[in-house]
């Protein structure tokens, strides 16, 4: 065999080689696409994404969308040339698998984790938009959860209500941490709760619950690395009653990311007048009850997801505004938020067609 012909065959023979092993050969990469955008001001599946019952609701117009981001799988295990072109297409992008699906998560724990977070997000929604319309909310401080095998195992239950910890009235679910750890590990710390039963018989029959009880619980040391504290293995967090009926239908969602754009929808529907003023808004950001907006992961699949679905604004993150502003994508004008009251500003802004003091973002 002519050495010319040898030489191209094993050419060839090593590029079938390279590509085959880049077809089976697996890397620990995920990626990230601009996924499904969805007007809270309108309907979803045949459904309105926002039901007000209870209270006076006005009509409105344009868009407020929320936005997300399609993930691959946890157990979705990406090969080398699928990667090569996730890294070369300008709208998806390939991240470290650890990086969403970290200490090893599985499918089915990162979809309840999701989950919670995206039920959070509501209820944070809900006390925000209120809270700017000046409408009160009772806010009590529960057992978010309850780890498995922990001390609090079997006492305590998730939905019960905290009322004290050795005495000293729990106002905040930062407070149940601090009073814990003001303990040694081995000694015992005391609550003082409603259970979730009584509470929840309470809210039903709209009467102050009733019945407490005192749960004494030894603690242990924690886990984390570090300085030893004590840790009786709970959550704390906040549950609220309405005056009213809000209820967010929208499901296949995870995440805490469309907090921000629940509570503008819910402000938007019960005040008069239209918020957007027709304009096709969009955005994300988490929001607590006192109406900050926080950052989120994925933003620049979310402004692309945005602008490909006719939004021409995206409200941002302030903490995400550098990140979003560096590919944004023409023709969409980001706008600068950290907290609602923020948010409402610019919309009104460009409700009254004067969006040229707009808060924008600016690359580095």
């Amino acid at each position: 065999m002519p050495r010319r012909t040898a030489t191209m065959l094993a050419s060839t023979l090593m590029l079938i080689v390279l590509l085959c092993a880049g077809v089976f050969l697996p890397v620990p990469y995920a990626e990230m696409s601009p996924g499904p955008t969805v007007n809270t001001l309108g309907d979803h599946d045949g459904e309105p994404v926002l039901r007000i019952d209870g209270r006076k609701t006005y009509p409105t117009d344009g868009h407020l969308n929320m936005t997300t981001v399609r993930v691959t799988s946890a157990d979705y295990r990406m090969n080398l040339v699928e990667a090569v072109y996730g890294w070369l297409a300008h709208d998806n992008k390939v991240v470290p698998h650890d990086t969403l699906y970290p200490d090893g998560k599985t499918e089915e724990q990162s979809t309840q984790e999701n989950a919670e977070e995206f039920s959070q997000s509501q209820e944070s929604a809900k006390v925000a938009a209120l809270k700017e319309l000046d409408v009160p909310v009772k806010s009590w401080v529960i057992v978010s959860t309850v780890v498995k095998g922990s001390p609090a195992e079997g006492k305590l239950h998730a939905g019960d209500v905290i009322k004290s910890v050795d005495g000293s009235v729990v106002r905040e679910p930062a407070d149940v941490a601090e009073l814990v750890t003001k303990h040694k590990p081995g000694e015992d710390v005391d609550f003082t709760i409603v259970p979730a039963k009584e509470q929840a018989a309470a809210e039903k029959e709209n009467r102050t619950p009733k019945r407490t009880e005192k749960i004494t619980i030894t603690t242990r040391a924690s886990d984390d690395a570090g300085d030893e504290r004590a840790v009786v293995g709970i959550a704390a967090g906040t549950d609220h009653t309405f005056p009213f009926t809000i209820d967010i239908e929208l499901a296949d969602v995870g995440g805490p990311s469309a907090g921000l754009m629940f509570a503008l929808g819910i402000y938007d529907k019960l005040t008069p007048g239209s918020l957007t003023g027709g304009e096709f808004v969009a955005g994300t950001g988490t929001i607590d009850d006192a109406g900050k907006v926080g950052p989120i992961g994925g933003i620049e699949m979310k402004t692309v997801g945005a602008r490909a679905k006719g939004a021409e604004y995206f409200l941002t993150p302030a903490d995400n505004c550098e990140a979003a502003a560096a590919d944004a994508p023409e023709g969409l004008t980001l706008i600068k938020v950290d907290t609602i009251h923020d948010a409402l500003g610019a919309l009104k802004d460009l409700g009254s067609g004067d969006p040229a003091d707009l808060p924008t973002c600016t690359a580095s």
